[in-house]
């Protein structure tokens, strides 16, 4: 299921979280708990089975692609 959150200040509140926060109905019954998604971060538990020596050596080894910002403006492009 999603929910679209629309209120600005709940936006700007969930914006800070730099932890997970629960979220409460006016009575103070907890919801449920929002999460801050860290990007390119590994779950609290989880191990990478690459050293980060390997890591690092492929990316130096492998630049290739296109800048985000003309993918952007393809895409716009297109209408979509």
């Amino acid at each position: 299921m999603l929910i679209t959150v629309t209120d600005p200040g709940l936006l700007a509140q969930l914006r800070q979280a730099s932890a997970t926060v629960e979220l409460c109905d006016p009575d103070g019954n907890v919801l449920g708990t929002f999460t801050v998604e860290e990007q390119g971060k590994l779950p609290p538990g989880t191990t990478s089975p690459f050293a980060q020596e390997e890591m690092e050596g492929r990316r130096q080894k492998h630049r290739s692609g296109r800048p985000l910002k003309d993918i952007l403006r393809d895409l716009n492009g297109r209408g979509e």
